[in-house]
Parts: structure tokens; C-alpha cells; sequence
């Protein structure tokens, strides 16, 4: 019914910029909390940022300052800007929606993940 769709992600020197995408589709009628999570090889999945409906964001302490995270609800979209990044960054990214479809059933979706490396 619902499906997210990831983009963005690629190779960036450290100090460089990334924008992560996620865009649903489906039968929405509406999307409350947006995130976006990572996970590095052999580390444990970190939830990194997350946006409510009404636009109020927060982050993990370790990328407070150099990530925005930003929604735009009329193309239910979700967006990750990155800055500054540095090599622990590396990770693949998912983001995370809860929606609520047309027929007001409660989903939690996932994206497929997007592969962020921050190598010189």
C-alpha cells in the first residue's frame, strides 16, 4: 500500500555534503514522526534524526550541528542534509515514516537504505 523511496547517498570526502531523500507513495492520509536511522557494519542501528508533523526536529548528539533534517508534507517527503561529514558517518541510511492510510490503518514504514561513505 505504502512504499518509501530512498536517494542521495554516494561517496563524499570528509568535510563534504550529502542531501538524503525519501519520498512515500501509496494510500496516505497522513504521516506523523519522520527519522531517519543508520547502520554501520557490526554496530548497532542508531536512530540519527527524526522531524514531527508540525516540523519540530531532533538529533543524536553525535551529528547535532552539522545534520538538518526537513519535511515537506504536501510531496510526503523526508530529507536528510549532512554536513561537515566525517568517516564515522559511514553507514547505510534508512529512513522510517508512520503513516496513516486512507483507510486510517497505522503503518511503520521503511525505505531500503541508502549507502552513505565518507572516505579520502
Amino acid at each position: 500500500q505504502v512504499q518509501l523511496v530512498e536517494s542521495g547517498g554516494g561517496l563524499v570526502q570528509p568535510g563534504g555534503s550529502l542531501r538524503l531523500s525519501c519520498a512515500a507513495s501509496g494510500s496516505i492520509f497522513s504521516i506523523n514522526d519522520m527519522g531517519w536511522y543508520r547502520q554501520a557494519p557490526g554496530k548497532q542501528r542508531e536512530l540519527v534524526a527524526v522531524i514531527s508533523r508540525g516540523g519540530s526536529p531532533n538529533y543524536v548528539d553525535s551529528v547535532k550541528g552539522r545534520f538538518t533534517i526537513s519535511r515537506d508534507n504536501a510531496k510526503n517527503t523526508v530529507y536528510l542534509q549532512m554536513n561537515s561529514l566525517k568517516p564515522e558517518d559511514t553507514a547505510v541510511y534508512s529512513c522510517n515514516m508512520k503513516i496513516v492510510s486512507k483507510m486510517l490503518f497505522i503503518y511503520e514504514n521503511w525505505g531500503q537504505g541508502t549507502q552513505v561513505t565518507v572516505s579520502s
